[in-house]
């Protein structure tokens, strides 16, 4: 089984998102199956470690890159990092969400960069590293969204859009490779507990959050089960009846959950 994961998704994988918590899972256990992994984030310390233990337990050669994935020429600079590999599978993890305002409380330059992590990189990165998976008539792209794509929300107007641009731009590109034998799945996420829901300030709770290792260990098992696959039994069932939900009662329903959401943080 393993050696079957590497030889349609390897040798190298790249994770954009790598330092910490789902991605940290993810860069773990497709080493465990054999892969060679990028590892790529702005905290190079963080990575750094990540490359270490991936070494340490798989026996797996790293490569770490320190890039801004909002920057202008993210696509130039990952390229030019990778030129010398074979990347058989990307897998975009970067764009959590850490403030909870309303789109006119925060700054313009705040929801730019929401747009520039969460659609231009992986738009930018899947055309890159996709287009020589085409070529070679293998490969995987995983782009790990959230549920928040289900309908806007108040408090969540932009993060909601810019799933939600993730959710059908890996649909449409699942269409457009699936004949060329490239899988691409879209991976909507319930409320995962990570280090950077920890500095939020909230609290595990076991009925609600699922642990990184969980989620990366679903996403890795359905890469080839797109267009989209929502990781999490529970998460699975509600987005079913979610998706048959007049959109208005849907937007009001989920605006009123993330507005409690917000309100309870700042009490």
């Amino acid at each position: 089984m393993t050696s079957e994961f590497a030889a349609r998704y390897g040798p190298w994988a790249v994770i954009a998102g790598a330092s910490e918590g789902i991605g940290a899972a993810l860069a773990d256990q497709l080493a465990e199956r054999g892969l060679d992994v990028v590892l790529i984030a702005r905290n190079g310390p963080l990575l750094e470690e990540v490359a270490a233990r991936l070494r340490d337990r798989h026996g797996v050669q790293t490569r770490v890159v320190v890039q801004d994935l909002t920057s202008p020429d993210v696509v130039t600079q990952l390229a030019a990092a990778t030129d010398d590999l074979e990347i058989g599978l990307l897998v975009y993890n970067a764009g959590a969400s850490d403030r909870t305002n309303t789109f006119l409380d925060n700054e313009i330059d705040y929801s730019l960069k929401q747009v520039a992590l969460d659609c231009v990189g992986p738009m930018g990165l899947a055309h890159h590293f996709g287009s020589a998976m085409r070529a070679r008539g293998r490969g995987g792209i995983v782009i790990v969204a959230s549920l928040a794509c289900l309908a806007g929300s108040a408090t969540l107007a932009v993060y909601s859009a810019v799933k939600a641009f993730q959710h059908t731009f890996a649909e449409g590109l699942w269409a457009e490779l699936r004949p060329h034998n490239v899988d691409v799945c879209c991976t909507p996420l319930g409320m995962t507990y990570t280090p950077a829901l920890a500095r939020m300030g909230v609290e595990h709770d076991p009925q609600t959050q699922m642990r990184s290792e969980d989620v990366a260990r679903e996403i890795i098992e359905n890469i080839g089960n797109g267009p989209t696959f929502v990781v999490g039994e529970n998460n699975r069932a509600m987005a079913q009846q979610v998706w048959t939900v007049d959109r208005r009662t849907l937007v009001e329903m989920i605006s009123a959950a993330s507005t409690d959401f917000a309100a309870k943080r700042k009490g």
